[in-house]
């Protein structure tokens, strides 16, 4: 595990409280997108689309609301409408295989993210494939822990 220099640790802090918008029960995740010069240009937090009812029914069933809501990084992907190549993503959980994929086509080419020494086993599973697909198309990942 890395230790954060101040931008990086701001931007997670910022992604902290980011996750605190999201309506999930159980998880709650939020994303930050920054240039190489630590301007902000998106937020993204785990949720159900726009326009889309934050049912409470929805949010306690787990099978529907894996299938219904989009991941934080997704999210902040999805906000920003202008070129983010070689930009950082911050990450409050190790983003999963489906957003690896989108971060990687949209050219993020750093990764900060938290992860959590008690769910290692779930995330190595999690993560896997993401993991594999940022090494080789050189994505830099700097892991901290849940408490870092």
């Amino acid at each position: 595990m890395t230790a954060l220099d101040k931008w990086d640790s701001r931007f997670m802090e910022l992604a902290t409280h980011v996750a605190e918008w999201s309506k999930d029960p159980k998880v709650k995740v939020g994303s930050v997108i920054t240039t190489a010069d630590h301007r902000v240009m998106s937020l993204g937090y785990n949720g159900f689309p726009r326009g889309v009812e934050d049912l409470e029914e929805r949010l306690q069933q787990s099978d529907v609301k894996l299938k219904m809501i989009a991941h934080a990084e997704r999210n902040a992907l999805d906000n920003v409408d202008t070129n983010i190549r070689g930009c950082t993503m911050y990450a409050t959980l190790q983003p999963c295989a489906d957003c690896a994929k989108s971060m990687i086509q949209r050219g993020i080419t750093r990764l900060v993210c938290r992860v959590d020494p008690r769910r290692a086993k779930y995330h190595e599973e999690f993560t896997r494939y993401s993991m594999l697909m940022f090494n080789e198309a050189g994505v830099e990942v700097v892991q901290i822990t849940a408490d870092g």
